[in-house]
């Protein structure tokens, strides 16, 4: 499986993750089936007025910090836990000159992290608010959750299996996730 050759994710992808790079093949499979369904969301709601085009590059672009993180189930070896990943994304994309794409790196993990939330529970992450503000920011974030990395890569969560995931974070993620039902659904 690969991207289209004229895709911006395309070049950015080859240079971080070789042909031989053991978590490849998940973080495609897995970026795809989040692309797929952001748009998806966006061509069912034009009224939003999403840019298709921006968001088939950051979702696939989402998870690009992955190699940089300590997952060693998915392929990677990095020596970061891998909740750090979305802001070593963030990096990653502002030093290609990306810094659009950077922020929904950034703000992505579940439906998203206040700064408050990093401080309280101790989070190995910048003290800062991650939380998708941007429509497009929003509707990856949400099309993420549906799907997981591993075991059943492939296989998109009901909303309800999400539901019970998120509700171990709080039910503040439950209710932000079934705002985004109604809106996204």
């Amino acid at each position: 499986m690969s991207l289209k050759s004229t895709d911006l994710a395309y070049a950015i992808f080859e240079k971080y993750y070789s042909d031989n790079h053991p978590a490849r093949n998940i973080l495609l499979t897995h970026s795809r089936l989040v692309r797929n369904k952001a748009l998806e969301i966006a061509d069912k709601h034009p009224e939003l007025n999403a840019n298709q085009q921006f968001l088939s590059e950051a979702a696939m672009l989402h998870d690009i910090g992955i190699f940089l993180t300590n997952a060693p189930e998915i392929g990677c070896h990095g020596e970061y836990p891998y909740i750090c990943h979305g802001y070593l994304g963030r990096e990653i994309l502002e030093k290609e000159g990306l810094p659009h794409h950077a922020l929904v790196c950034e703000r992505h993990t579940g439906t998203g992290l206040s700064a408050e939330e990093i401080r309280m529970q101790k989070l190995p992450l910048p003290h800062r608010d991650m939380v998708p503000i941007s429509i497009e920011e929003q509707i990856i974030c949400f099309a993420d959750t549906f799907f997981s990395k591993g075991i059943e890569t492939e296989r998109e969560k009901t909303p309800d299996e999400v539901k019970q995931t998120l509700k171990k974070y709080g039910t503040d993620k439950v209710e932000k996730f079934s705002k985004w039902c109604t809106i996204f659904l």
